[in-house]
């Protein structure tokens, strides 16, 4: 592997992919620390050790949220409106139809995602200064007018920070290496890994020593998983081209395979369940100090309950995890319409007709193969509750969606740079 990075750098053009990479990165982690005037950064600290939800936005954000700085929100709502649209597709069939138009429809399908980027921003910004407010971070908005006009322009600023975090992500999906918007995520991650190995050195060095040893293994069943897949054999028969005399010029009848990932979902799901668990809870903190009693006793009763303390709160992520896998896997291999496609192209999975049993037998093998993936999934989210009984605290060192996170964008990478390496007959990291 050193080698492959030494051959690497040696070609000119693949130099200056990874050196502007680097540069774009160095950027934005410069632009994380440009903080939202105002912001109490005491208070600020203190609040993201309590909230588990800033905590899994603060990972989209790259990191810039812990600092509230100008690009807090990171490419997350970029994320979101990702999203939303490919759930959309089967609802919408001229959305689908679009994203299957090939690369200019592609094109249009990203400007509808830039075009719904803003007002998600827009709407997160606000909420976000919302939630610092009333947790006392910003002692400036009091509620003045003056105080107004500067809500307005930090959702402004907020809201442009955001374009700018997206147009840093394709300019690196353009004129770097891997896919910018994951790269820009995957390094706000890694910039956090010293302070937390500092923070678990200064408190239990052996509880760091364990926490090193449950990444690497988990770092390994990662790559494993996320490498697998079942190849399902198709055959395309033969087509008559031309005549040629008494001769009949034929073409096709290839063998090929179909490669269904174990973990089609990714990270995703993991997103959905953290995001339903933490929902009610940081809802229900705001009216735990309500002076009517009623409200007051029921808000605590909901925030003890969705605790990441309790049992109930893994309990239920475990599960949710496995259903968000299940929907997710259907809704993307829906709109991957695999049987209809091989239909059209006179290909066929040997011993199964065409058509609806092809569709049924795709369908069950999707859902088999799920299950290790949803399973996988679900170990990886309860890691901070499975290993807490063993150490003093359930902090990893990277949280189990950053995990995913860093290991998908690695392995990306790798990829990218094994195959331009292979052009020029290198040999690449992937062996």
């Amino acid at each position: 592997m050193i080698q492959a990075v030494v051959n690497a750098f040696k070609l000119p053009d693949l130099r200056k992919k990874i050196i502007f990479t680097m540069v774009i990165l160095l950027l934005y982690r410069l632009a994380a620390h440009i903080p939202i005037p105002g912001a109490d950064v005491t208070r600020l600290r203190l609040l993201f050790e309590n909230n588990q939800l800033l905590g899994l936005l603060d990972v989209f954000s790259g990191g810039a949220m812990a600092n509230f700085s100008v690009i807090a929100m990171g490419v997350y709502p970029y994320i979101t409106a990702q999203i939303i649209l490919q759930l959309l597709m089967p609802l919408i069939p001229k959305l689908e139809q679009l994203y299957k138009e090939g690369e200019e429809g592609q094109r249009k399908f990203n400007r509808y995602t830039h075009y719904l980027t803003v007002p998600m921003a827009a709407l997160n910004a606000f909420g976000q200064l919302a939630i610092m407010r009333n947790e006392q971070v910003l002692p400036a908005f009091d509620g003045s007018l003056n105080a107004w006009l500067l809500m307005i322009s930090s959702v402004v600023t907020m809201t442009a920070g955001t374009i700018f975090a997206v147009w840093l992500g394709e300019l690196i999906s353009e004129r770097g290496i891997g896919n910018g918007v994951s790269i820009i995520i995957f390094g706000g991650i890694a910039a956090r890994i010293p302070q937390s190995v500092g923070r678990n050195l200064v408190q239990n060095p052996w509880t760091l020593v364990f926490f090193v040893l449950v990444t690497i293994i988990t770092v390994a069943v990662i790559v494993i998983v996320q490498e697998g897949q079942r190849r399902i054999p198709v055959q395309y028969g033969k087509r008559v081209l031309a005549m040629r005399g008494n001769r009949l010029r034929m073409a096709g009848g290839q063998s090929t395979h179909i490669p269904i990932r174990v973990n089609t979902a990714g990270m995703i799901p993991l997103i959905f369940a953290q995001s339903f668990m933490i929902f009610p809870g940081t809802i229900a903190s705001y009216f735990v100090y309500s002076q009517t009693k009623v409200i007051a006793d029921v808000a605590t009763v909901v925030r003890n309950v969705f605790s990441p303390q309790g049992a109930f709160y893994w309990v239920m992520y475990f599960f949710l995890v496995i259903g968000f896998t299940y929907f997710y896997t259907d809704v993307v291999f829906r709109q991957q319409n695999l049987p209809d496609v091989l239909q059209r192209q006179g290909g066929f999975v040997p011993g199964i007709r065409p058509g609806k049993k092809t569709e049924e037998y795709l369908n069950g093998v999707v859902q088999r193969i799920t299950l290790v993936g949803a399973l996988f999934l679900a170990v990886v989210a309860i890691l901070p509750f499975l290993v807490r009984d063993v150490t003093e605290t359930g902090t990893m060192l990277i949280t189990s969606t950053g995990l995913l996170i860093v290991v998908g964008v690695v392995l990306d990478t790798m990829k990218q740079l094994e195959a331009q390496l292979l052009m020029r007959h290198y040999e690449g990291f992937i062996k």
